[in-house]
């Protein structure tokens, strides 16, 4: 018999570098700042400023800043007003050659070799591991084609009887995975005109 408690949530951080590499690491420690009533966060008291804008945006943008004016760190805006999710650790999955190297760059010459569980444990050294960059503040990760696994939000499967609902985009899946069951074609298409656009306009900023 297996109960509610022997379910584990598990996600995957995927950093698409941009000649197509990917760095994958499992997040195993975050920290929740809760919004205007926690004290400790950078929206307590309902504190809405520039700097902390992507704290009220749309739960799974990505929440990027300084700290010591040197280091960068990552969090998730989530539920609740203001509330965000710092992502601490990573245990690191594939691409860990580059990841050595990225954290290196960093790091005093003849400093020794990191070990694998030492490349991203902790907020800094994640974001150095991953190549984090300041200028994904903002971008929401169910979309962004450089920092995250591509999550498709279309209409659930069998409640096509039930009026308004049967339309809500209530069933999430990892863009193109073999393993889904059923993929929504209209959505996936549509994600990569999106994406294309994205990119000529990028392209033309440069």
């Amino acid at each position: 018999m297996v109960g509610p408690h022997e379910f584990v949530s598990v996600a995957v951080l995927v950093r698409k570098l941009t000649d197509g590499t990917e760095l994958r690491g499992r997040v195993v420690e975050t920290k929740a700042y809760l919004g205007g009533e926690d004290k400790a966060s950078h929206s307590a008291g309902g504190k809405h400023m520039e700097r902390n804008t992507t704290m009220f945006m749309k739960p799974g943008t990505i929440y990027i800043y300084h700290i010591y004016d040197i280091y960068l760190c990552m969090n998730i805006s989530s539920q609740g007003e203001g509330a965000a999710v710092l992502l601490r650790s990573l245990e690191p999955l594939s691409g860990q050659d580059i990841m050595r190297g990225l954290r290196a760059a960093k790091r005093k010459v003849g400093a020794k070799i990191l070990k694998e569980k030492e490349l991203c444990n902790g907020p800094s050294k994640l974001c150095q591991t991953l190549d984090i960059q300041r200028s994904f503040d903002r971008r929401h990760l169910a979309t962004d084609t450089e920092v995250a696994e591509g999550v498709e939000s279309v209409a659930r499967i069998g409640v096509e009887s039930h009026s308004e609902w049967a339309t809500k985009p209530l069933r999430f899946y990892l863009r193109g995975h073999p393993c889904v069951s059923v993929l929504n074609r209209d959505a996936e298409r549509q994600m990569h005109s999106s994406t294309d656009l994205h990119n000529i306009e990028m392209e033309r900023t440069v």
